[in-house]
């Protein structure tokens, strides 16, 4: 297994692991588009939470790429 491989697998279990972590508050009916939700400023662990899952969701990309690119 190359480094490659291991990098694309454990970003896709943090990546995963990051989403479940986060709580929005969103109900089941927001999932039908009722809006009831007011919508404030990410603070704290949550901001941190937020962009950390942005920057493994672009190493997980970046290394799927680079998967096809070398293979």
């Amino acid at each position: 297994m190359s480094i490659l491989n291991i990098v694309t697998v454990v970003s896709a279990i943090l990546m995963v692991l990051m989403i479940l972590l986060q709580s929005r508050g969103a109900t089941l009916g927001a999932g039908f588009g009722a809006s009831g939700e007011l919508f404030t400023a990410r603070r704290g662990l949550e901001k941190n939470l937020y962009e950390a899952t942005i920057v493994i969701a672009v190493i997980f990309v970046l290394s799927l790429v680079a998967g096809l690119i070398i293979a």
